[in-house]
């Protein structure tokens, strides 16, 4: 696991309040998002770690405001709070959040670098696209060499001669750090890299996670890691947020949570991993299928799936409980009601 400190700081740089979002479709309202509280400090890397449909993507989303509009001005309602460095980002203007925050400030790595990236366009124009797009390069010289100065700090090999290749030349290791300088080209307070490792074979993921570790620990930008693989969490985060059925339900540093996990949950997820070395007929699985977020029930999300299920789960939501050192979990076992 990662044996590097936790950032303390007086004030995080990414403060998520209540984040809620809801998509208005013909079936009835989806609370896809549906309170989310979440921090990150400068220099600290927050993993996101859930099943897929558990609204993961779904918040970094909302967080950049990159929700679709089709529909009409109430398909998409989005709620709470987004602070980065005290600016609340569900208020500042649209004109405002594109040209000086998104991209900016907060930078994205996407899923799938093969779709990501333009096949019609160099890879030299789609890396100075961020800077001349804000202005921070002028000049057709000074952005070839601020995209062959990219390209070096994400270890591409004789960057100056790869400007003019095509994305389909490269490897999908080069394509994923192609689009990770993408990312970095603006210097982001924010990175957020949203299951980057997933395309990849082992050996280019290793890669890729010692890369990340590097731009932090140059820049100390904010990384939120989105993953539904533990272990690439475990090695790259300092703390982990569990996510389901579009609400946190447990948080702590990656130490306490992987080896003091509170809630079920987050306990069926450690136990779903095999290890090297142990032999079993069967490989664990989480029985059951996340609830309708059309309609979700009123008390725990998990619920229908807990081996540990009791009457007062099904009645109301749990509180959250702090356990101590930043771990909280939401979960009616640890309650003394």
């Amino acid at each position: 696991m990662n044996d590097m400190p936790q950032t303390t700081a007086a004030a995080p740089m990414l403060q998520v309040q209540g984040l809620t979002t809801h998509l208005r479709l013909r079936r009835g309202v989806v609370r896809a998002v549906d309170g989310v509280d979440l921090h990150v400090n400068a220099g600290e890397t927050l993993g996101v770690v859930g099943e897929s449909g558990s609204g993961k993507s779904m918040t970094i989303l909302s967080i950049m405001r990159l929700l679709p509009r089709q529909g009409g001005p109430d398909a998409v309602r989005l709620g709470g709070k987004v602070l980065l460095d005290g600016v609340d980002l569900l208020t500042v203007p649209e004109k405002t959040m594109s040209e000086v925050y998104r991209g900016r400030r907060i930078s994205m790595i996407s899923q799938d670098p093969l779709t990501s990236l333009n096949p019609v366009f160099t890879v030299g124009d789609q890396v100075s696209a961020p800077g001349r797009y804000h202005g921070i390069t002028h000049g057709r010289g000074e952005r070839r060499r601020n995209a062959a100065e990219v390209l070096a700090r994400v270890r591409i090999p004789s960057p100056e001669t790869r400007l003019d290749d095509y994305p389909h030349q490269f490897s999908g290791g080069m394509r994923q750090r192609v689009v990770t300088g993408m990312a970095i080209a603006s210097s982001p307070r924010l990175l957020v890299a949203d299951e980057p490792t997933s395309a990849l074979d082992v050996t280019i993921q290793v890669q890729v996670m010692a890369l990340l570790r590097r731009i932090q620990d140059e820049t100390g930008v904010g990384i939120i890691l989105i993953t539904h693989d533990l272990g690439v969490a475990a090695s790259l985060c300092q703390r982990v947020a569990v996510m389901y059925a579009g609400r946190i339900v447990e948080t702590g540093d990656v130490r306490t949570l992987y080896r003091h996990p509170a809630h079920p949950y987050t306990r069926a997820l450690l136990e779903s991993i095999p290890h090297f070395g142990q032999r079993k007929e069967r490989l664990f699985a989480i029985q059951g299928t996340p609830p309708s977020l059309i309609d979700p029930p009123s008390g725990c999300r998990f619920a229908a799936r807990c081996p540990h299920r009791k009457p007062l789960c099904d009645d109301a939501y749990p509180p959250e409980i702090d356990l101590g050192q930043g771990h909280k979990a939401s979960c009616w076992l640890l309650s003394p009601a």
